[in-house]
């Protein structure tokens, strides 16, 4: 048996590769539902579903798709054609839309209907010292952080990416996902967004998949203790009851980072971590609005449009997570009002504060993280705050899953060869 804990979406990445591997698999949640920090709930002040961050990926996350078409909602993931993303600015009214090609020689950067508007072709040379950064630097050490481009794309696409001011943010974790997205060309970061929410597409097809294949999730089971002989674990403590392992038998630990430690003796986690700030609002956006909007200058930062409400999403939001909800409320909406030509009146809203959200991206957090593998045989780490590469992302959190699977069964090979 496989023991899982945590079902957050690094234990349920880890679950439906192993199931799927035809291995039994028995999941241990300490809440009353799956899904972690990726999950859905219906607010009854709204009378909607909501998910609790406006979570998205990118249509080159090859991990979070083939997680997706496993479990059999890649469908679910929405978005446009092209990789177009439109921006308005608050300080001065200025609008635009980026519009990069396909592919990876990036052409459209000289053209000005289709690049930052206000940006020359020269601006973009700099992003070349995000390509391959001496290790441990900031991003400030390695670019200027200012000027039109920063202020207008670079500053707020790494702030999202990174939950972390990109000034102080790692240059490696940058690099990663400028790598891995705009390096690839257009085809590679087309945004997809959840339909019609963060649960239907990543977490209940999942349970329903487990299920299908004998998979047990047990939920109101917090793990209290990990108790170890030699060089293996050898007993699960749960507030129901001890587990005692087999020798057969193995424990990925999916939990958040503070949990890991006070369970696995002398691990080093992350021990920083930033807020994110979501705004959801009981208004239709009007017909034809983008579904994501970048806005410069204002209280919000992106901007949402789903098909029963509009949402707006702040990271590095701990100057403003003591903030009155009311008063983020009027903020958030003074944003969305101008990006979508609404009334300024605010309609029914629901405010969602994640202080934890995730770790903070700099050099010394990301030093911090540690790999799946321990010193204990039969025990490997998964989330998106070890050592994915990635910044706290769904790609990332999915890899990290796929790779404590692929350690375990490797694990459990050489101990059938022994």
């Amino acid at each position: 048996m496989i023991y899982i804990i945590g079902a957050g979406l690094a234990g349920l990445s880890a679950a439906v590769a192993l199931a799927g591997d035809g291995v039994a698999v028995t999941v241990i949640e300490a809440s009353a539902q799956a899904g972690g920090r990726c999950r859905s709930y219906h607010d009854p002040i709204l009378g909607m579903t909501l998910d609790n961050g406006n979570h998205f990926i990118l249509s080159g996350n090859h991990a979070a798709f083939g997680y997706l078409r496993a479990i059999g909602s890649a469908d679910r993931m929405i978005g446009p054609e092209e990789a177009t993303l439109d921006f308005l600015d608050r300080r001065d009214g200025a609008r635009w839309r980026i519009r990069p090609n396909q592919g990876p020689l990036p052409w459209w950067l000289a053209s000005p209907s289709r690049r930052v508007a206000g940006t020359r072709l020269g601006d973009y040379l700099p992003l070349l010292g995000l390509i391959a950064p001496p290790k441990g630097r900031r991003i400030s050490e390695v670019m200027a952080c200012r000027g039109v481009l920063w202020d207008r794309l670079i500053g707020p696409f790494l702030l999202g990416a990174l939950n972390t001011d990109p000034r102080e943010g790692s240059a490696a974790l940058a690099a990663a996902v400028i790598r891995e997205s705009l390096a690839r060309g257009g085809r590679s970061y087309r945004v997809r967004i959840a339909h019609p929410t963060l649960s239907a597409a990543f977490v209940d097809p999942a349970l329903a998949f487990l299920e299908r294949h004998g998979a047990a999730v047990l939920y109101g089971r917090p793990v209290r203790g990990l108790a170890f002989e030699g060089d293996r674990a050898a007993r699960i403590e749960t507030a129901a009851g001890d587990i005692a392992l087999e020798p057969e038998d193995a424990v990925v630990l999916a939990a958040p980072p503070w949990i890991a430690e006070a369970l696995v003796p002398d691990l080093i986690a992350p021990d920083r971590f930033n807020t994110i700030v979501n705004g959801h609002f009981a208004c239709a956006p009007p017909a034809g609005a983008a579904p994501m909007v970048g806005v410069i200058g204002g209280a919000a930062e992106w901007v949402f449009a789903f098909p029963d409400r509009l949402s707006v999403t702040v990271s590095g939001a701990d100057a403003i997570a003591d903030d009155d909800r009311d008063d983020l409320a009027r903020r958030f909406w003074n944003d969305v009002a101008a990006v979508h030509g609404l009334s300024s009146e605010v309609p029914p809203f629901r405010i969602i504060k994640e202080r934890r959200a995730t770790f903070a991206a700099t050099p010394e957090q990301d030093a911090r993280r540690p790999g799946a593998r321990t010193r204990w045989g039969n025990l490997t780490l998964a989330g998106d705050w070890t050592a994915t590469g990635l910044p706290a992302t769904i790609e990332g959190t999915i890899r990290s899953g796929r790779r404590a699977a692929a350690l375990t069964l490797e694990g459990r090979r050489r101990a059938v060869v022994r």
